[in-house]
């Protein structure tokens, strides 16, 4: 007897992140749409906005007061930052209690929600049923530096290019493909949310300078280490190896820098081109990923297959194929 789906709420499926995410769904042997909400779409077929669902759900327009009284097993919250706390409250007062995963910036400094970055943070999981998904840079970034944490001396400097689909869907210059063409548009460039989010959850300063750049999706991350102590690059690579080789959504890549334009569309973080300065004391490391994809969705479906109880990379194409490289 086959077990039964577990119903999915979407608040704020509009954008491209909610859309990723609705196509994961309709691949996933477990978990199906109870709802999908957006104010913007409200009447459209899903299926005519997200050609992977296949279903006959239609968005639908929703007040904070009304989530509650959809029945769902869990719900992703996929608004912009400051939005998701009324959504919460809606439940809390209500007395019902989903899972819910935050992909908005709002509850990643809460303590009372589990941070979820499964490679890091995979041991705490268990029983969480408020779970914050990180920043796509943020992602990223701590990817690249965790396996040289504990050798590190001064801050880190992150130079962080982005694809403008990171931007959202609402009009800016930062999404606007006639004012990006043939440029790279700096932003926030202290104390963006991404960077003061990674010096908490390491808990060792990093230093961020986000840009913007032409293409649609994809982010690089070059980030500048000072060590405590010389390394040698067998040393380096032996280190990113160790943690990651048996992580199927992260892979290693030794020899030159991965390309952004070769993890568009692909669930997992590439890190590699490393370098070092000639006394071995300054290391360099290259990181890329899908923002909508591992910087979002993917990760989300991680959380939400980890607070089930399910196989974590349930529903997530090609992580198989991944493992069994890494095997």
């Amino acid at each position: 007897m086959a077990d039964p789906a577990l119903q999915l709420g979407i608040v704020g499926a509009r954008g491209h992140t909610g859309a990723e995410l609705i196509a994961l769904v309709a691949g996933h042997p477990r978990f199906e749409l109870a709802f999908v909400s957006s104010r913007a779409l409200a009447g459209q077929r899903v299926a005519d906005n997200v050609a992977a669902y296949r279903g006959d759900a239609r968005y639908v327009s929703l007040e904070h007061e009304q989530l509650p009284t959809l029945p769902a097993d869990a719900v992703v919250l996929a608004l912009p930052n400051g939005h998701a706390a009324a959504c919460v409250a809606a439940y809390d007062a209500a007395g019902v209690d989903p899972v819910i995963v935050d992909l908005s910036a709002d509850h990643r400094f809460d303590d009372g929600w589990y941070y979820g970055l499964p490679e890091l943070t995979r041991d705490g999981h268990a029983g969480q049923r408020r779970i914050s998904n990180p920043g796509c840079y943020a992602t990223a970034m701590q990817l690249a530096i965790a396996p040289m944490l504990d050798v590190l001396d001064g801050p880190v400097q992150c130079f962080g290019v982005s694809g403008y689909s990171g931007a959202g869907t609402t009009p800016s210059d930062r999404n606007d493909p006639d004012k990006l063409r043939d440029n790279l548009m700096p932003y926030a460039l202290t104390g963006h949310v991404h960077e003061r989010e990674v010096t908490r959850r390491l808990g060792h300063p990093v230093e961020f300078m986000p840009h913007v750049a032409p293409h649609f999706r994809g982010i690089t991350i070059t980030a500048n280490l000072h060590l405590s102590r010389p390394f040698t690059l067998d040393e380096v690579q032996a280190r990113y190896h160790d943690h990651y080789d048996a992580e199927p959504l992260v892979r290693v890549v030794d020899g030159d820098a991965p390309w952004v334009s070769r993890i568009a569309g692909r669930h997992h973080d590439e890190i590699g081109g490393f370098t070092l300065s000639a006394d071995g004391r300054r290391l360099v490391v290259v990181a890329t990923e899908d923002n909508l994809l591992k910087g979002a969705a993917t990760q989300a479906l991680q959380n939400l297959n980890l607070a089930f109880g399910l196989p974590e990379f349930s529903g997530i194409v090609g992580a198989a194929e991944a493992a069994m490289e890494t095997t």
